[in-house]
Order: C-alpha cells, then sequence, then structure tokens
C-alpha cells in the first residue's frame, strides 16, 4: 500500500504524549518528514529516536521561542496543532491565571503557528492545518471546563476563519473534536482526584461505546486530514467521541 504522506513536511506541536505523539508516529509510519515540537525534551528525544522524526525543544508559550522556530523552519506541508492545556473548574471557581494561561497555549500558540507557516503554503498554493480542538465547548457542553470550552471554541472559530480566507489558494483547515481519550494528561488529571477508580467509572460511564477513545484513532483522522485523501475537505468540525455527543 503506498505511504499516505510520502516526503510531505509536517510541523506537530504538542508532540511528546498523547494525541500529538500518536499522530507523529502515524505520520512517520505514512513517510513524512516530522518536525515534533514539545517542551518536554527527554520524552521529545525517545520519540525521535523510535520514528525518525526531527525533535525541536519550544514552549509554545514563549513567543521570542517560537518565532526562533518558525525562522529557521522553511516551507511546510502540514501543521497539527495539539499542544494544550486543561483547565478544570466553573467560571466562579477558575481564576484570571487559568483563563491567561489556558488562551496563551490552546490558542495563541495556534495563532502564531498558523501566521508564521501560512505564508510558504501561500507561496507553494498548497497547505493543510489541522487543530486539535474538542467536543468540550464546540458541540456540547461539559461541567467544570469553563475556560477549557471557552478555548477549543475559540480554536474552531480561527479554524474555520482561515480556511474561509483562503480557500482559493489551496489552503486547507480543518478542526478535531475528540470527546474523552486515553492519554497521559487525562490520567493525571483523574489521580489528582478524590478517588481516581471512581472518577474513571464516571468518565467511561459518558461512552456510550463503554471506553475512551485512543490518540492513535485520533491520528487515523489526523492523517486523512493532512494527506492529499482530504483535499475536497475544509473548514469542518471532524468529531470523534464514540458517539457520546449525538
Amino acid at each position: 500500500m503506498a505511504r499516505r504522506l510520502l516526503e510531505k513536511r509536517i510541523v506537530v506541536t504538542g508532540a511528546a504524549q498523547g494525541i500529538g505523539r500518536a499522530a507523529v508516529e502515524r505520520f512517520c509510519e505514512e513517510g513524512a518528514r516530522v518536525i515534533a515540537v514539545d517542551r518536554q525534551g527527554s520524552a521529545l528525544q525517545n520519540l525521535a529516536a523510535a520514528t525518525g522524526c526531527d525533535a525541536y525543544v519550544l514552549d509554545v508559550s514563549d513567543r521570542p521561542g517560537t518565532e526562533r522556530f518558525l525562522g529557521s523552519l522553511g516551507a511546510v506541508d502540514g501543521l497539527l496543532c495539539a499542544a494544550g492545556v486543561v483547565a478544570v473548574g466553573t467560571v466562579l471557581e477558575s481564576t484570571e491565571q487559568d483563563w491567561d494561561t489556558s488562551f496563551e497555549v490552546n490558542v495563541t500558540s495556534i495563532y502564531r503557528m498558523i501566521r508564521g507557516i501560512l505564508p510558504g503554503m501561500l507561496a507553494r498554493q498548497r497547505g493543510s492545518i489541522v487543530t486539535i480542538a474538542s467536543v468540550a465547548g464546540c458541540i456540547t457542553a461539559v461541567a467544570d471546563r469553563s475556560v477549557y470550552s471557552a478555548t477549543k471554541a475559540a480554536v474552531v472559530g480561527l479554524t474555520k476563519s482561515v480556511a474561509k480566507d483562503f480557500i482559493g489558494y489551496g489552503i486547507r483547515a480543518n478542526a478535531i473534536c475528540p470527546g474523552t481519550i486515553e492519554s497521559p494528561s487525562l490520567v493525571e488529571r483523574m489521580r489528582a482526584s478524590a478517588d481516581y477508580e471512581t472518577t474513571r467509572a464516571q468518565f467511561t460511564a459518558r461512552q456510550p461505546m463503554g471506553r475512551f477513545g485512543l490518540a492513535r484513532e485520533v491520528a487515523d483522522l489526523a492523517v486523512y486530514l493532512v494527506s492529499d485523501e482530504s483535499n475536497f475537505t475544509t473548514g469542518q468540525t471532524h468529531v470523534i467521541d464514540g458517539g457520546w455527543t449525538m
């Protein structure tokens, strides 16, 4: 079977774990040349050793660091923005620091990456941008995720705007909206609760399929959206939640 991303050069942020890591693995399997970006240097180097991707240690909330990275990057064919943080709490329980940090990582970092990478795509009249949003805030309301939901709604708005503005220039932009995905971040949040097993059971109970999604399942969708197979697809929110919001 032909590899779908052969020779495509793709940047992935949030690449050290979860959906970002699974995407790097799948992109490499499909023949892409991947630049994996994350602040977790050790995990990133392990990923590079396992997949052959290029590793770039960067905190995406670091504006000068991001500018240096983009300045050294050159032209790319695809961008997957998977870096993100999850603030827990209602609007009354969340702090302004939660708000500022969440928007800086979840939204502003994507804005900067797109602004830095898009001109090169426009020069070649081709490129695919994929953002990781969420069903939270975009498709349905989720309790105790006020700030997180606001950021993910903003991600979808930005993604659709890019798709609309540059549809005539060979640029596509799509958002993936996952449900509950098994990841180190999710496990960490559940362990931070008073009762891990009860919390996990509660999370599982809202899944009609009776299980969490897998990061690789989201990565498979990302492969499709970055590849030429999806050339007629842009400006969409792609829900992958095991039927949670249907």
